[in-house]
């Protein structure tokens, strides 16, 4: 039976990552980017400035909503994560360093992707029964275009209830168990024959704690997401950035290889790695994976933000995707590539090739402050990601079902962290790119509406 479903989404998901995920991902940014005259180029600065601004302004958010920093770390919670570590360490395994030169242009166009989701969700967002500011790509779907392109909204929504199981929760807590257990193990905490009942401690743990924050609503997610964010996102850049520093000498070489390999990754890999298509698709797959432009998920808690100007809180989707790959996912692929770890392409890898940079450098030691790194980056994602799915829940069925799928929800971490979870992990990454499909055929046909926001935005602020 399990060899039939994996044959099966072997097939769904060469097809969805495959030329059609390329021309789409690609393709819309592209068109985007183009009809905003490069938006995420020409107003960095800007972008920079307003949310830098914003994130440090004090301000109580009104009933049923986030503040603007609270929704941009929801987000940002859900981006980053086990993507960042793991994924960037398989892209590179699979399709060379140059993979990470895809992941930037992915990112380069992502940010205009990501831009507009959260644009266009604030702009249709509605208020709930209980006065939540609900939003994202089902509601600027049934708000934004004629009926007939509805289904695309219950098509996404149901992609997602089915996506957070995998991406969001199971194959997170898989991360933390690993990494918890890889620490214990390294200091002879507990013996081999423990881990499977440390496994189950850790999700019944787990369990708890996500129930505690889900179902306190959307407040306490704000509240845990702005102050778990900027310390774990901040604790590893400095980790990851000390790993370059003392290995200096090797940085040249390295974004040598990434640019060069990018074209020929045949000549960087010794011939492992032979194909150009294979590289531009692990890269782009998993800067996708990691920043989520083009799924149209976070825009579902930037919709919750208390703002009244669509185009600024879009701002900060820019600023999110540059965070996440830009500055995270490229740092990760220099401590990995820089500090001589072990690197075997074309057999797949993933976070423990990332770690293995780390002790190469710092030693051993590192490994209990990588794990409370990782721990925090998953655990943070499932967070994310379960206001996702309830979001989804609401708009399938009704408000009703966020409990029950809070619950269900909770108690599936306690199977992420006692299962294999081989499968799953591609399983994730399948929904994914079905989750992007509705999301983008929305974004092109509702182009003209960013524009005309874009547009309305910069003439009352007096710029172009």
């Amino acid at each position: 039976m399990l060899q039939t479903i994996e044959a099966i989404n072997n097939a769904v998901n060469n097809f969805i990552w495959g030329v059609p995920a390329m021309i789409c991902i690609i393709g819309v940014g592209l068109f985007l980017s183009l009809r905003t005259r490069f938006l995420q180029i020409r107003k960095f600065p800007y972008a920079i400035r307003v949310t830098i601004g914003r994130m440090f302004r004090k301000k109580e958010a009104s009933d049923g909503a986030m503040t603007p920093f609270q929704a941009v770390c929801t987000a940002l919670a859900a981006t980053v994560g086990t993507g960042n570590i793991a994924g960037v360490a398989g892209a590179i395994t699979i399709g060379g360093p140059g993979a990470v030169f895809w992941m930037w242009i992915s990112a380069l166009l992502g940010m205009c992707t990501k831009f507009a989701e959260v644009t266009l969700a604030v702009h249709f967002r509605e208020r709930n029964e209980k006065g939540d500011l609900v939003g994202g790509p089902m509601y600027y779907i049934k708000n934004g275009l004629k009926q007939h392109w509805h289904w695309l909204a219950f098509v996404f929504s149901a992609f997602g209830v089915l996506t957070v199981f995998g991406t969001g929760n199971a194959t997170q807590v898989n991360t933390i168990t690993a990494a918890i257990n890889s620490a214990l193990l390294n200091y002879q905490l507990i013996p081999e024959s423990s881990v499977g009942t440390s496994n189950l401690i850790i999700g019944i743990a787990i369990a708890i704690l996500v129930a505690l924050v889900l179902l306190g609503g959307i407040k306490r997610i704000g509240r845990v997401t702005e102050k778990l964010v900027p310390f774990m996102a901040l604790f590893y850049i400095v980790l990851a950035l000390g790993v370059v520093a003392l290995n200096i000498d090797r940085v040249p070489q390295v974004f040598h290889d990434i640019v060069y390999g990018a074209f020929n990754p045949r000549s960087v890999t010794g011939g492992v790695v032979g194909s150009f298509f294979m590289s531009m698709k692990k890269g782009v797959a998993r800067g996708i994976f990691s920043n989520e432009a083009g799924l149209g998920t976070g825009s579902i808690a930037h919709a919750c933000a208390d703002t009244r100007k669509p185009v600024k809180q879009g701002f900060f989707g820019i600023f999110e995707v540059f965070t996440d790959t830009i500055l995270i996912c490229t740092l990760t692929a220099l401590v990995i590539l820089c500090s001589g770890a072990s690197v075997t392409y074309g057999a797949a890898a993933g976070a423990e090739l990332t770690i293995q940079g780390f002790t190469v450098t710092y030693g051993s030691w590192v490994s209990v402050f990588i794990a409370v790194a990782m721990c925090c980056f998953a655990f943070s994602t499932i967070i994310g990601w379960g206001l996702y799915g309830a979001r989804c829940m609401e708009f399938l069925f009704s408000e009703k079902m966020i409990f029950p799928f809070m619950i269900v929800y909770a108690l599936v971490a306690i199977v992420g962290a006692t299962m294999d979870l081989g499968l799953l992990w591609s399983i994730a990454e399948t929904f994914n790119g079905l989750m992007a499909i509705p999301n983008l055929i929305a974004l092109f046909l509702l182009s003209g509406t960013v524009v005309r926001l874009v547009k309305e935005y910069f003439a009352s602020e007096g710029e172009e």
